[in-house]
């Protein structure tokens, strides 16, 4: 309230202390309470990164960085708006370059939420040796320059998001993958059992290292290889027909997981 306006009347003082008494008494949203009380008119922005899968590709469907906004505004109470970066094909070497872009570090600067999902794409040179397990005896081993270079390029990915928010406070969510290939159905028939085990052998060492780094620089990794693999579940139904991308269903399965991550901290 400006000083011109105090005085003009007995009962602007009476009414201050009443808005005060209400605005101590207004409720506070897990996870967002600081940001709300600081921005209470302002959308909360959600920046999505990655690859075909936040992209939403090979589904006819909302994505899941856009379900999200809808349950984190539901949550939270708060309007929120959502920018999905992601793009098909992108590797971790790519999101570090989209990073340089002035209109994505904009983006950046101005977002409370940050989602990042990438790596899947770093190994699609090693798919046939993987699938046809002779990635070593581990079956890992083939991609082992692949997982270091994943690392490093994700590392120096978060290293500059938290840059450019300069201190401010972020929630970066940071998804593993429930399997860096084709799965469920598509995939036991193109190269069977024993196929579809390497994969997702590979697909635990890769999620390993992404839940290291996000966890060194300070991130929250989210784990959605256990909600889309867990026992009794099959995970065709939540895939689109190309085995390979989630469909609606799966979307709004990692929507769900991201929301209970952010809630729980």
């Amino acid at each position: 309230m400006s000083r011109s306006r105090v005085g003009r009347s007995l009962l602007r003082p009476l009414l201050g202390m009443i808005l005060m008494v209400v605005g101590l008494a207004s409720p506070s949203w897990s996870g967002y309470a600081d940001s709300t009380a600081r921005h209470p008119t302002t959308d909360l922005l959600v920046v999505a990164f990655g690859d075909s899968v936040p992209s939403g590709y090979a589904c006819d469907c909302r994505p899941f960085p856009k379900i999200y906004g809808s349950l984190l505004s539901a949550s939270t109470g708060r309007s929120v708006r959502v920018e999905n970066r992601a793009i098909n094909g992108l590797t971790t070497s790519g999101l570090l370059s989209q990073l340089r872009s002035h209109d994505v570090q904009n983006a950046v600067r101005a977002s409370e939420v940050v989602l990042v999902t990438i790596g899947a794409n770093d190994f699609g040179g090693r798919h046939d040796q993987v699938v046809q397990d002779r990635c070593g005896r581990r079956g890992t081993e083939c991609a082992r320059d692949d997982l270091t270079s994943m690392r490093a390029h994700l590392s120096a990915v978060l290293a500059r998001i938290e840059s450019l928010r300069h201190g401010s406070p972020t929630t970066v969510l940071v998804t593993g993958y429930w399997n860096v290939f084709e799965d469920g159905d598509v995939a036991l028939a193109a190269y069977g059992k024993s196929g579809l085990r390497a994969s997702l052998r590979l697909t635990r060492r890769a999620n390993a290292e992404i839940r290291s780094v996000a966890t060194d620089a300070g991130a929250r990794y989210v784990d959605i290889y256990h909600p889309f693999e867990s026992a009794g579940r099959d995970v065709t139904t939540l895939l689109a027909p190309d085995g390979d991308h989630p469909d609606a269903a799966g979307h709004r399965l990692i929507a769900r997981t991201l929301l209970r991550a952010e809630l729980s901290a």
